[in-house]
């Protein structure tokens, strides 16, 4: 494998917030580390539901949003 192609543990930590207790991903930071576009990594998700736990994903709430930007 190629220097280049390795992730630096800084750039996968930055897009690793803190929220509701659990530390987690948000879908357009997950795409971006996939070279995706957000929508394509939702539609997959989506369409392969009953591959993901329960507890793999939840939407923000408006304020959780707000708070983050």
């Amino acid at each position: 494998m190629n220097d280049q192609s390795l992730l630096s543990e800084e750039t996968i930590s930055n897009k690793i917030y803190f929220i509701r207790n659990q530390k987690v991903m948000l879908d357009f930071g997950l795409a971006s580390l996939y070279e995706v576009e957000t929508r394509r990594l939702n539609e997959q998700v989506k369409r392969n539901i009953s591959r993901f736990p329960s507890d793999f994903m939840f939407q923000l709430t408006e304020i959780e949003l707000e708070n983050l930007m």
